[in-house]
């Protein structure tokens, strides 16, 4: 019995203390613990916050953050627009260069007069003596005699010997007269180069009835004297009155002031010797509107009555002519031209029932290609 009782006794005091630990004190672990979890929440918001706060804030200098401590996946830099970043930290965009004296910046002290010391060192020298050695045909070791000679013909053809043709119908005007009306051309055309062309030239006037009053037709070799002038020679052949065909010598250019001069001497196979010269000058009103002054003298040594030819000034002509580009190439015009005949010419036109001068208005086109 007594055993029993000094058991009961054991078991009494064994389970004591875990009597004595309480269950109230799983309650008080069980609220530190909820506080301790509760803690590590508001830990997180407040750093969820401080996140936020660091991806708001403006700007913050790399050396001044801890980037250890920041959490960058909550950031979101994707959703960031590159250049939406003020840097008011550094204060660029507010600088105000308009207030800097460069003016004030000591430039010689860059440097910048070195390589002007250097270049002025540099000594301009001639050419190297063996510059001037070697075979002047070394390509035609490399590409052969016969390939190197259309070569070199076809870059001295495009360098200085291109040759080129134009024509160019100065006047082609219907004249509008008292008495009857008439018209008139005056056209060129050329082959060749620079230096060296060959030139076909016509001029003529007729009534409007269809009568040919005269004209002429000129073959010309032209050879360039001057950067302004070709000299030229060749045979002129009238197409009316009575056969006659002359030596034609002569010059064509721009002279000073830019006057369109062409003079011509002409000896014919009956030894006539007769000249002629004209002379235009181009105003430009506007870039397309051209006010053209224009002026012809014919002489004579000799009286020429067949055709009506005396010695002296046979005719002079002047003319105003108001012209519009539509293109350089094509310009239509409207004038005004005024010709006498003179002395010896004058009373042989009044022998043949002619005037001896005459008022013309004029409508025509001029153009080239």
């Amino acid at each position: 019995m007594r055993t029993s009782i000094f058991s009961a006794f054991l078991l009494g005091a064994t389970a004591t203390p875990v009597l004595a630990q309480g269950h109230s004190a799983h309650g008080n672990q069980q609220t530190s613990a909820e506080t301790g979890k509760d803690d590590l929440q508001d830990e997180e918001s407040r750093a969820g916050e401080d996140t936020a706060e660091a991806a708001s804030a403006p700007a913050v200098r790399s050396d001044q953050a801890d980037h250890h401590a920041m959490d960058h996946g909550s950031m979101a830099h994707g959703a960031m627009e590159p250049g939406t970043v003020e840097d008011t930290a550094s204060g660029d965009g507010a600088m105000d260069h308009s207030a800097m004296n460069h003016a004030a910046v000591d430039h010689t002290a860059m440097g910048h007069s070195v390589s002007e010391r250097e270049s002025a060192l540099i000594p301009i020298l001639p050419p190297p003596p063996e510059a001037g050695f070697g075979p002047p045909v070394a390509a035609d070791a490399i590409w052969g005699a016969e390939a190197m000679h259309d070569s070199r013909g076809a870059l001295a053809r495009e360098n200085g010997r291109m040759m080129t043709a134009g024509l160019f119908v100065d006047r082609l005007e219907y004249r509008s007269r008292e008495g009857e009306d008439g018209y008139l051309w005056d056209a060129s055309g050329w082959y060749g180069g620079d230096l060296d062309r060959i030139w076909l030239k016509s001029e003529g006037e007729g009534r409007a009835s269809g009568d040919l009053e005269h004209a002429f037709v000129t073959v010309l070799y032209g050879r360039a004297v001057s950067p302004w002038f070709d000299a030229r020679v060749g045979l002129r052949r009238d197409l009316t009155g009575p056969t006659r065909t002359y030596i034609d010598a002569g010059i064509q250019g721009l002279a000073p002031y830019l006057f369109e001069l062409e003079a011509d001497l002409y000896l014919s196979t009956n030894g006539d010797l007769t000249a002629r010269a004209e002379v235009e000058l181009d105003q430009s009103i506007t870039q397309r509107l051209i006010l053209q002054p224009r002026a012809e003298i014919a002489l004579a040594v000799q009286d020429v009555p067949e055709l009506g030819i005396g010695a002296g000034i046979d005719t002079v002509e002047t003319g105003l002519r108001l012209r519009y580009e539509i293109a350089r190439e094509l310009a239509p015009y409207v004038g005004v031209a005024q010709e006498w005949k003179l002395g010896g010419s004058a009373d042989f036109a009044r022998a043949a029932g002619e005037e001896a001068s005459a008022t013309n208005v004029v409508v025509g086109i001029r153009f080239w290609f």
